[in-house]
This record gives structure tokens, C-alpha cells and sequence, in this order.
């Protein structure tokens, strides 16, 4: 099997406010777009908006929503993006930027439908964690 393509698909209760929100924070831009499924890139990274009651989606998994997906956005310096999203921007955090012992630096924020979004800046391990990576 030779693959092309792998994207996540986020089930949303509200597709343009959920497309909104990734191109505006986070620079996307619209590769097609129907009322019922947006398809966004941003350089060779692809993310898909399908509304939650679309009929693709078989019976008896319509009208979930895509919470419980935690998204990561690896990112040159987490500390510029905290500025640009929270500080100077209009997002919240959920998790305050920070560092962690296994080699992250990050923050968190909400975005539609129950996702979760991770910034991060990958930083050297400490402690326990520093033996552990190659």
C-alpha cells in the first residue's frame, strides 16, 4: 500500500466557527469548502472539518462531536506564539505555558467542539526523562 495522505477530521457541531478558529489562530487556508466539510492546509499540513450529522458518517456514530482530541502544533518558538495567542490575542489558555521534565515546553488551548490545542517547543529533557531520549 502506498499512501498519499493522512489528515484528522474533526466532528464538529458548527463547521465555519470551527474552521474560523484554525484559520485565524492558527493560519490556515481553505482548500474546499462545502456548508457540511472544510478542508484546511497550511504548508504541507492538512485538517478537515466535517459536520457532525453529515451523512457520510455512518448512523450510528452522527451527532458526536470531536472532543477529546488534543491537537499538537510543534512550533520554532513557543514563546512568540504564547505573545501572539494569549498575551496579545484572544485566546485563553487552559494549560499555562511551561516547561516539562520530558522535553517540552508548551501551553494549551480550547478550541471548538471540546478540542484541545498544544503548542510546543521541544526543549532538552531533565531529571529522569534526560537518559531516556535519543
Amino acid at each position: 500500500m502506498s499512501w498519499t495522505s493522512t489528515y484528522p477530521v474533526l466532528l464538529s457541531s458548527d463547521v465555519d466557527t470551527t474552521a474560523a478558529f484554525y484559520q485565524r489562530h492558527f493560519g490556515y487556508t481553505v482548500n474546499f469548502e462545502a456548508d457540511w466539510y472544510v478542508s484546511l492546509q497550511r504548508d504541507q499540513w492538512e485538517l478537515a472539518v466535517l459536520d457532525k450529522d453529515h451523512a457520510t458518517i455512518p448512523e450510528e456514530y452522527r451527532g458526536v462531536g470531536a472532543a477529546g482530541v488534543l491537537i499538537n502544533i510543534e512550533v520554532n518558538d513557543v514563546e512568540a506564539e504564547y505573545e501572539r495567542l494569549v498575551t496579545k490575542g484572544s485566546l485563553e489558555p487552559v494549560l499555562a505555558i511551561r516547561s516539562e521534565e520530558f522535553g517540552q515546553r508548551h501551553f494549551i488551548v480550547a478550541g471548538p467542539d471540546g478540542v484541545l490545542v498544544d503548542v510546543i517547543s521541544p526543549i532538552d529533557p531533565t531529571g529522569e526523562f534526560a537518559t531516556q531520549v535519543s
